[in-house]
């Protein structure tokens, strides 16, 4: 990961994006590592927001494209189970999305959202809401507890 923080904003769009994704790991540290980089924190958070929320969605679309008949044969999932995550999917809809920023079960949110089809432009909001609060949140803990950190450290 020190190879995507030695990239500066490309490194932290490109490790957001990646985080967002199935690739397993979490942006978090590398946010952070940017932030005590000197950067602009708001530039911090929109460019780890941006590259978060583009990665969630395309964990969306590949949800999206996945088909029913692919899963039951490749992942040996029954139908029934199918349709109970499809209820459960469709009680929560797209607000289910603001949580798509969780580390491991917000990509499964994601591809969910996608593969059982629930509206994209909604779902893109909240996605984008949910994330964008994510990064705000450590950009406020950054402001006030930042240069504690930095002493710490360095």
């Amino acid at each position: 990961m020190e190879w995507l923080e030695g990239l500066g904003l490309l490194g932290l769009f490109i490790g957001t994006f990646l985080a967002a994704t199935v690739v397993p790991f979490s942006s978090d540290v590398l946010f952070i590592g940017i932030l005590l980089t000197g950067v602009n924190p708001w530039t911090v958070m929109i460019v780890g927001t941006l590259g978060n929320w583009l990665g969630g969605l395309t964990s969306y679309a590949v949800g999206y494209i996945g088909k029913w008949e692919w899963i039951e044969k490749w992942f040996r999932i029954k139908p029934e189970t199918l349709e109970k995550h499809k209820k459960k999917i469709d009680k929560w809809g797209p607000p289910l999305a603001l949580l798509s920023w969780l580390p491991f079960v917000g990509d499964v949110f994601s591809i969910g959202l996608g593969f059982y089809k629930v509206n994209f432009w909604k779902c893109a909001a909240y996605m984008l809401i949910g994330k964008g609060v994510r990064f705000t949140f450590w950009v406020l803990l950054f402001l006030q507890y930042g240069e504690s950190v930095k002493e710490f450290l360095f």
